[in-house]
This record gives C-alpha cells, sequence and structure tokens, in this order.
C-alpha cells in the first residue's frame, strides 16, 4: 500500500480542488469495500462466472526445449472475458462505484481493452458508460472500438494533442471534474491521483495470487516474472505478491519502439530521457520535452505508448527492486511470431514485449528454474497492426475490396440486413 498516497517520492493527489472531495470520497469507499466480506465475495463470485478465472498457468514445452534454458510458463491472462487483463479491474472498480450510488462510468482507452473491459462490465452491472479515445488509437484499433459500442458504450474520438491515449486521459479528467456528482472515472492503469494506484494494483493483484498459488502447486522454483509496462496495471497485479520478497526477479518490458532517440519510444525507466514530473494528478517519471511539456512517443502497441509510468513501479525501479528493459517493435514482432508458431499461442503486441524479455534471459538462467510471462491480452485485436506488417499485399487486397463491396452494395444480403440509418449512409456515400 500507499504511504498516505506515496510510494517514495512518487505518486500523491496534485489535483484541482474541484476534484479533491470526489478523490477521498472514494479512497473511504474504497477502503470500506475491502473490509466488507459482502462486497469481496460478490468480486469473487464475479471475478469466477464473468471473468472466468482462474486463468491457467500454461507450460510453453516447445519454447522451453527449442530455447535450452529455463522452463518457459505463460499466464493467459487473454483467456479471460474481453480478452485481456483489464477486465479485472475494470469490473473492481464498476461495482464499487454502483455499490458508492453512481450512475455513469467514463473511462480513458489506448490499446482499446482498457475501453472494451469497461464496456462490458458496465452492461454486466447496468451502468451507463462513455470512453475516451484517442483519434490515432480510434483508427488502429477499430475492431475494439466495434466491440464497444456493441457493449453499448459511446466511443468518443479525441482530437486534440497526439490524439492517443495521454490526450484521451486529459478529456476524461476534464469530464469528471465537470460531472464527479454522478459519475466515476474508472482509470485504466496503476497511475493518476490516490486513490487509483492502489486500487489498480488490489483489482489486478488476482493475477500474481493465482500465479503464486499455480506455481506452488507445481513446485516452480521461480526466477523471473516478465511483464510489460505502459502505465503498468498488468505489471504490478503480476508482481504484487513478490513485491517484498528478494526473488523472483522482476521485469518490466517498455516500449523501445523504433529506435532510442527522441520521440522513437516510451522508454521511461531503463533509459536516461525521463525526467520526475507532476502529469495526470500524480508525480512519477515521465517523457518530458524541454518545456516541461509531455513528449511524444512511438510503439507499435497502443497499450505501451503513454509517456509516464505508474508511481509503484516507478518507485520499485528506482530502489532496484524491478529491473526494466527497452524491447523494439521488432523485437516484440519477432516474440510474437515465435510464440504463434511454437506454442499456438497468439500474444497481444504489447504483451508480446514481454515474451521478448523471456527470448533475451531463458538461456542464462539453468533448467530446473522456471521463467513466467504474463500474457496480459490475446493479439486479435492487433490484426490491422500486425497484418500490414506479416502480409502487406493480401492485406491491401482483402481491404480495397471490402471497400469496394461496401461502396458498390455488391453483397445483395449483406445490404439488405444492415440497419435502414446505415442504409441511408451508405447511399449518401
Amino acid at each position: 500500500m500507499s504511504h498516505n498516497g506515496f510510494f517514495g517520492t512518487f505518486g500523491g493527489k496534485y489535483v484541482a480542488e474541484v476534484l479533491r472531495k470526489p478523490l477521498d470520497d472514494l479512497e473511504i469507499a474504497f477502503d470500506k469495500a475491502m473490509q466488507d466480506p459482502s462486497f469481496l465475495e460478490e468480486l469473487r463470485t464475479l471475478q469466477r462466472d464473468f471473468i472466468g478465472r482462474p486463468t491457467p498457468l500454461y507450460f510453453a514445452e516447445n519454447a522451453t526445449k527449442i530455447l535450452g534454458g529455463a522452463q518457459i510458463y505463460i499466464k493467459m491472462e487473454g483467456l479471460a472475458h474481453t480478452g485481456a487483463h483489464k477486465i479485472n479491474n475494470a469490473l473492481g472498480q464498476a461495482l464499487l462505484a454502483k455499490k458508492m450510488g453512481k450512475t455513469r462510468i467514463i473511462a480513458e482507452t489506448g490499446a482499446g481493452q482498457h475501453g472494451l473491459a469497461t464496456a462490458a462490465a458496465c452492461a454486466k452491472l447496468g451502468l451507463p458508460c462513455e470512453v475516451f479515445m484517442g483519434e490515432v488509437d480510434v483508427r488502429r484499433q477499430q475492431p475494439n472500438v466495434a466491440a464497444m459500442e456493441m457493449y453499448g458504450a459511446k466511443v468518443i474520438s479525441v482530437k486534440s494533442g497526439s490524439k492517443t491515449l495521454k490526450d484521451a486521459i486529459n478529456e476524461a479528467m476534464r469530464d469528471w471534474a465537470a460531472h464527479f456528482d454522478n459519475t466515476h472515472y474508472l482509470i485504466g492503469s496503476a497511475l493518476g491521483p490516490a486513490p487509483f494506484p492502489d486500487m489498480v494494483r488490489f483489482f489486478q493483484s488476482v493475477i500474481g495470487k493465482e500465479v503464486q498459488e499455480q506455481s506452488q502447486e507445481r513446485h516452480l522454483d521461480i526466477a523471473a516474472l516478465c511483464a510489460c509496462v505502459g502505465g503498468g496495471s498488468n505489471a504490478i497485479g503480476f508482481f504484487a505478491p513478490f513485491i517484498d520478497k528478494d526473488a523472483p526477479r522482476l521485469i518490466g518490458a517498455e516500449a523501445g519502439g523504433i529506435g532510442p532517440g527522441q520521440n522513437e519510444n516510451a522508454v521511461r525507466m531503463s533509459g536516461s530521457a525521463a525526467k520526475d514530473g507532476i502529469v495526470h494528478g500524480y508525480k512519477s517519471r515521465f517523457l518530458l520535452d524541454d518545456d516541461g511539456q509531455v513528449a511524444e512517443t512511438r510503439s507499435i502497441s497502443a497499450g505501451l505508448d503513454y509517456p509516464g509510468i505508474g508511481p509503484q513501479l516507478a518507485d520499485l525501479g528506482k530502489n532496484g527492486r524491478i529491473e526494466f528493459r527497452a524491447i523494439t517493435d521488432n523485437q516484440a514482432l519477432e516474440a510474437l511470431q515465435f510464440f504463434a508458431k511454437n506454442e499456438g499461442i497468439l500474444f497481444a503486441m504489447e504483451s508480446a514485449h514481454a515474451g521478448a524479455v523471456a527470448l533475451q534471459i531463458a538461456k542464462e538462467i539453468p533448467k530446473d528454474k522456471a521463467i513466467i510471462i504474463n500474457m496480459s491480452g490475446r493479439g486479435d485485436k492487433d490484426i490491422f497492426i500486425t497484418s500490414p506488417v506479416f502480409r502487406p499485399f493480401e492485406w491491401e487486397q482483402f481491404l480495397q475490396s471490402e471497400l469496394d463491396r461496401l461502396k458498390q452494395g455488391t453483397d445483395i444480403h449483406y445490404a439488405e440486413s444492415l440497419p435502414t440509418n446505415l442504409k441511408k449512409e451508405l447511399e449518401n456515400k
């Protein structure tokens, strides 16, 4: 837990006065819920029946043989409902908000997985939901946008700034400040003003607790845990039960992007470009320009291009408990292919960064020890990112044929099945 909202020098509650009471009320409600057996039992039941917990701890036997070092295990969070770890936190916060009497949920999203999870949780709990998403991310994560809307959420495209996650957070914060009486802002990562980092870690710690139990059942000697780190929700939940121990190694994979230069990556901890700063209501390590403004970032994975990192992760990195490595786009793509071809498992691009770390260290570790990768999400959401890389000609042909079919109305059955408003829209085009 934080100490008065701080993890060492990082964290805090740096917000406008209008948001201090809502945050204080949220902290009181969260602390109360953590002591309420009925809340915790309802949460456990939803985790089991709605999310599908526990998720498997899978032995990657083929990968282990090929690499010739440590035993490789994969925590299969991609098998959780909605396809990623994000549902753990989204469901927990939405349930808490409902208990608080909130009647509207807002969220931000980058890769779309948090927005998708929030939309699903709100549909389950009967809460209206609006999701802020950068225009750039809306374009590259259309499958998730479509799914959010299917769950009944309204997706708001943010056109300011770099039009990515940081701008979506800005807009969500503005909305919350104007409507906090009836609205809960469901932050998707272990960042933001207190008590959000503690809340998100708690709801995501179900991952690490399961890993602890599953590895004990198999008598695994864990040498390292590998997780990708954007804001850090999957990592802090995965690492949570092990943080206060001397072992295993905890390794966070950051987005190395296309290179080490400015605006080419999202490396906050493993490089020297980041600075201490206060952004989005908390103090941490951020990529800032010479004027102290948030710098542009770059990553093939929409979920890792956030310019900051959760305050607890920043503190643990500063103190040496967590190692951080920069994984380039190409290294992540190689890891994606490796686990797909050798294990039949398609990692999300974010998770592939963690997989790349395991590939780097496997041979250094004895065969009687284990490396566990947190596969924070599955890769079907990334088809619009990976297909142009692996099969560009075929993908271009497919997209063009789809556009032609929609414009020309050649598929009569498809056209007849469209709602009236969409038919008119296509006719006008």
